[in-house]
Formats: C-alpha cells, structure tokens, sequence
C-alpha cells in the first residue's frame, strides 16, 4: 500500500480472510495504469463494453450510481463536492494477486525489467504502524434531523400512495478545508472493520477509503452471484446481548420484509441475462456478524450463456437493488428530490475484470470519499424505507452504520 503511492492509478482490495464470501483473492493490488477509460455517464456502458473487449486483459475500475441516467430517463442535479468523472476502469501495468501464501506477478512486457527492484523497495518499507498524525476533522451533516424526519415523512407518503413499496434514503457527512492522509485513513477503518469487499482506490487526487460488507455481482465461468445486504443491528460488547441483537434481526419482520423485496428485484434484474429456469435463490435472509454491525445477507445466482457480454449483466443489473429500492426506476426518481447530495461513487460499485471474462464488484458503502485538491472529505450513509419503518429508528440505524467512519476522522 505505501509502495503503492507513487503512481497516480491505484486499486487495492482486501477480503480481510473474510470466510464464506467466495473471494478468488485473498487480496489484490493493481497500479499503473498502461491504458484507461474515463468517462460521464452518456454512453458509458457502451464505451465499457468496447474497452473491456478491445483490451482483452485485467482491467479494475468503478462504476458511479449515477451511470443509471445513461440506463435510464433519470438525472443527478444534487449538490458534488466530489468531482469523481462517472466512470473509470484502468489495465494495470503492475498486478499483485494473493491467495493463501502464494503470490502471483503479472507485470506487461515493458515493465517485467522492474519486478525484482520494485520488491526490494517493498521488502525495505516498514511494516504500517498506526500513529495519531491526522487531526480530528469536523463533520457536518448535509442533511438535519428535523430535515430528516420531514424527507422520510415525505417518502413514507410515496409509498402509502403506492408509487413505491420501497426505497433507500440516504445522508450526506461532509467536512469542508480538511486534508486527510489517505493510506493511514483506509488502515484504520480496515481495523475497525475488517469487512470483506475493502477497497483503497487512488485516482490522482481522488480517493475512495472503504470498508464494505457487500457484494455487488461476481461472475465465476458461466455463473452469476449477487448477495445484497438489507437488514442492519447493531453489535454489542455483551454476548448474551450481541446474540439477542442477532436473534432480533432475524426474527424481524419488517428486515425480512425489506431484504425479500430487494431479492425479488435482484432475481428479476438477472433474469434478463440468465439461461431459461437458471435463477435461484441460495441464501434467504441469513444473518452474518460484522465488526461493527449484524447484516441480513441473501445470496441469488443464475447461469449465462457463453456468448453473454459480461457488461451486459453489469448494465442490466444496475444500479444494484439493495442502494435504490423497488420499483427501481420509481425509487431512483424519488431518490433524486429528497437527498440533497449526488451520490457518485457512494453506492456505485468497484471491481475488476479478468482477461476470460469473469467479473467481481462490490457495493461502495460504509466508505470516506475524500478530494484532495478540494479538500473536501465525504461518508454517506442510508437505509431502506418501507411501509413499516419508524422515522427515529431509521435515524439510528444511519449512526449505527457511520460510526466506524466517523470514529477514523474525529480521531
């Protein structure tokens, strides 16, 4: 990682020795980029499809939220103190892949020269030891609770009215004037995590420190996984409790409810793509403990033919289910005039392809977004609304879900 930050194009992911999430990595390191594609939304899955087979090699990227108004009619006019561009995906000239105690080096021709001094320079860099240099940032929220309550309010209408029957709201942390040091940042949240889809991204002065809990889509061969997460608890210090919280999410009505309609959704998504009969449901509402959080986690699969654009079950599929709501064009509308911030990179998904066409995304949440040259640092944080959903609760289902962040930058 702190080899790493001499190049502009940097993509590092940890499955943190996560077990039972299918990870062909253990983690992975991509830097240095030979060839990219960077691009606004109009066109863009087009312009990714044709990348992805010209290039015909590793290629890491991501994906906005905001490539759903190349999908659809839709827009994205909230406040971006960000500036990410909507799409971005490099073919790295230096590869690291780790699985168990094998490492893998895919180096391009031009650079193998370097492979034996570039692992000296890492052997020499000390092992990361955390140390108290960031000063506390001072978070501000986009969004007040009163405000909170009235756009909840707002979007419980919607869908007693019937324009929807769910939707994911979501909040804007920000502070303003602050630098941040990006690697030192991403170590602390990993620790306080340890989730398995981390994800440090550099793209010249823009960063994306996450620690997600969720998979967005993979594909393995000819079979597609998706594994969306709806259904938060917290975690507690005491057993007995942490269980009883554990317990209470599963029995939870109103959580199951949520993660059912989001499996409907995501089985429909893949049916699109999906060889006749081949969509199944594996995992139904089943309970992993996390760091910081319990979370409600369904895992839906189907088959593709051969001659099935990996992109086109990406473009199909998105923006994934569990971040917009259902319907997913009716939510996304919705979406876009209650929250007040754009969400770009924030519930978008970052990932890579293979040079044989396989694919594995996950899903940014639980995530510091920071523009260095603005100097502007970001987390955003929601959760589903349904007919059932208590505006204070939902309130501090969000805290719940900020505190890692939250905890790294105050300090």
């Amino acid at each position: 990682m702190a080899w790493s930050q001499q190049f502009d194009d940097v993509l590092w992911l940890d499955s943190n020795d996560y077990p039972q999430k299918e990870s062909s990595y253990d983690a992975i390191l991509a830097v240095d980029a030979f060839t990219s594609i960077k691009t606004d939304y109009f066109n863009a899955f087009e312009k990714l499809k044709e990348y992805q087979t010209v290039t015909n090699d590793w290629v890491f990227g991501y994906l906005t939220y905001d490539l759903k108004n190349d999908l659809e009619a839709l827009k994205s006019e909230n406040f971006d103190g960000l500036h990410f561009p909507d799409l971005f995906f490099f073919q790295p000239k230096k590869l690291f892949l780790l699985k168990g105690n094998m490492l893998e080096i895919q180096y391009l021709k031009m650079v193998d020269d370097e492979v034996n001094n570039d692992l000296n320079e890492i052997h020499q860099i000390p092992d990361y030891t955390p140390s108290n240099i960031s000063s506390a940032v001072k978070i501000k929220l986009r969004i007040h609770k009163d405000e909170y309550f009235e756009k909840l309010n707002s979007m419980l209408a919607h869908i007693h009215r019937g324009d929807i029957y769910e939707a994911n709201f979501c909040q804007e942390f920000y502070a303003e004037d602050t630098t941040i040091e990006p690697v030192e940042t991403y170590n602390k949240l990993n620790q306080i995590s340890h989730p398995p889809f981390a994800t440090f991204l550099k793209l010249n002065d823009k960063y994306l420190l996450s620690a997600s809990p969720e998979r967005y889509i993979k594909k393995e061969g000819n079979t597609i996984i998706s594994q969306p997460i709806k259904g938060t608890a917290k975690r507690s210090d005491n057993i007995i409790e942490d269980q009883q919280l554990k317990k209470e999410l599963e029995n939870s009505e109103k959580e199951r409810s949520e993660n059912i309609m989001i499996v409907d959704l995501v089985r429909n998504d893949l049916s699109q793509t999906a060889l006749k009969g081949s969509v199944k449901v594996e995992e139904l509402c089943k309970v992993y403990t996390f760091n910081q959080v319990h979370q409600m986690i369904s895992t839906i699969t189907s088959q593709v033919s051969d001659k099935t654009h990996p992109v086109d079950v990406i473009s199909s599929t998105f923006p994934m289910g569990s971040m917009t709501g259902a319907p997913k064009i009716s939510a996304m509308k919705i979406i876009e005039v209650l929250e007040e911030t754009k969400r770009g990179l924030y519930s978008g998904a970052v990932g890579y392809f293979t040079p044989n066409n396989d694919f594995d995304f996950n899903v940014v949440i639980r995530s510091i977004l920071y523009n260095a040259t603005n100097k502007y640092v970001s987390y955003s944080v929601g959760g589903a609304i349904t007919a059932k959903s208590d505006p204070l609760s939902e309130y501090e289902e969000c805290l719940v879900k900020a505190k890692a962040m939250r905890e790294v930058l105050e300090n």
